[in-house]
């Protein structure tokens, strides 16, 4: 396998964890299971919003308003996979 594209993929795996963990923690948060207020959630919720709010704006922005329900972390990941897959395609057919 190409170095580049085995970097490509295993970034895209990481940020898609790291989106996955943002998600998991907003829910604990917001269900009163996870003290925001302690110092190790907060900092840990502080990164995990850094990292992946810059994608997730731009989205956020251009979906309609539904409420209380956040659909843009499932487009982005959508959107992550189909990069990855079209790349991967793209990169073993030349």
């Amino acid at each position: 396998m190409n170095p580049l594209l085995w970097l490509f993929n295993t970034i895209i795996e990481i940020y898609s964890f790291l989106l996955l963990a943002y998600v998991i923690l907003t829910l604990l948060i917001n269900f009163n299971i996870v003290n925001s207020r302690q110092p190790i959630v907060s900092a840990i919720g502080e990164f995990l919003y850094r990292i992946t709010e810059p994608l997730l704006a731009p989205i956020r922005r251009r979906l309609p308003n539904l409420g209380p329900i956040d659909i843009s972390p499932v487009i982005l990941l959508l959107a992550l996979q189909f990069v990855q897959v079209t790349v991967n395609y793209y990169a073993r057919s030349l």
